[in-house]
């Protein structure tokens, strides 16, 4: 089970949460595999209009994901993953961050992978250390827009990987 990493409980934790709920025409491994190479994340990560280039890529527990995201009026934004749980193809756990310390806007992710009639459902849970902190996401940086945006563009690179 992954560690707390500084996130308080996640009992009653609708207030810090984000909940993002997808489902994909591809076989689970197909999707973790999108979510766990950086060839596949290059094409899909980050909403309509951004590009990524990664610095770092070490897909394991404790392993570390640098890249900067470009966004389509030129601003880069860095950040940095930190994986803290992997269990293939069923549950992913990453802590995100500018790769400061105890900068605000630090999250941390659950994916969740499901079978579901030959494709895949997943869940991804974004839990904020505040109330605040997951507000400001949404109002500053459209957290929800962006995620359903990145999710929109996944489902893209999945199609054509499956030709469908």
């Amino acid at each position: 089970m992954a560690e707390n990493q500084g996130y308080p409980e996640t009992e009653n934790a609708e207030d810090r949460e984000i909940v993002l709920n997808r489902s994909f025409n591809a076989p689970r491994e197909l999707v973790w595999e999108a979510w766990s190479r950086p060839e596949h994340l290059a094409n899909w990560w980050g909403p309509r209009g951004f590009k990524i280039a990664s610095q770092q890529f070490d897909f394991k527990p404790g392993g570390v994901w640098k890249f900067t995201m470009h966004g389509p009026d030129g601003v880069a934004f860095p950040n940095q993953i930190v994986f803290v749980e992997m269990q293939k193809p069923e549950r992913l756990v990453y802590a995100t961050s500018d790769g400061e310390e105890e900068s605000p806007g630090q999250f941390q992710t659950t994916v969740t992978f499901r079978e579901d009639d030959g494709g895949t459902s997943i869940t991804m849970r974004l839990l904020f250390k505040t109330a605040a902190e997951r507000d400001h996401a949404v109002r500053e940086y459209g957290a929800v827009e962006g995620g359903k945006q990145t999710l929109d563009r996944l489902a893209e690179l999945l199609a054509l990987l499956t030709g469908n």
